[in-house]
């Protein structure tokens, strides 16, 4: 999972959790279902649009609001690869990396990118490329560590596969 390659679906400031999936849903416990209602209220066009691979753009304090995973799960679970943000809220950054979801901040990236648009990710190298555009936009790459718990899967199967667990 070095690289990434998907289309766009862009989103705004502050994009909260009950914004990716309503509160009315937190009693849903299989993740697949919680999928199906991700943006339902914001976007009904992504349930039936997005693809595996697809890349969620946000600006600025994406996934504020409740530590709850629902919303970096059920991003996962309805294909999207990766959260692409000018900046996260930090309870949804941890949880997002710890099911395996990749969530990087990458400055300049809201007004680099257009709904539709296909970009590539290299997560080791900190690169990310707008293949409509040609335009191209660096980041701090995860750390070797973070990368292992996304190639596993996430924290929990990481911890599994680690003898000193």
């Amino acid at each position: 999972m070095m690289k990434l390659m998907g289309r766009v679906w862009r989103y705004g400031h502050d994009v909260n959790t009950d914004y990716i999936i309503p509160g009315r849903y937190m009693e849903l416990t299989d993740p697949d279902e919680m999928a199906t209602h991700v943006f339902e209220e914001h976007d009904p066009t992504f349930k039936d649009g997005v693809r595996n691979g697809d890349i969620v753009v946000g600006a600025t304090n994406f996934g504020c609001g409740s530590s709850r995973e629902h919303a970096p799960l059920a991003l996962k679970h309805s294909g999207v690869g990766c959260v692409l943000a000018e900046s996260f809220a930090r309870i949804f950054y941890r949880n997002a990396i710890n099911i395996g979801l990749p969530a990087l901040e990458c400055p300049g990236i809201h007004d680099a990118v257009s709904k539709g648009d296909t970009v590539e990710v290299d997560i080791t190298g900190g690169v990310v490329r707008n293949l409509d555009t040609g335009i191209e936009l660096c980041f701090n790459p995860l750390p070797p560590f973070m990368v292992e718990v996304l190639n596993a899967g996430g924290l929990v199967p990481y911890l599994n596969e680690t003898e000193e667990w």
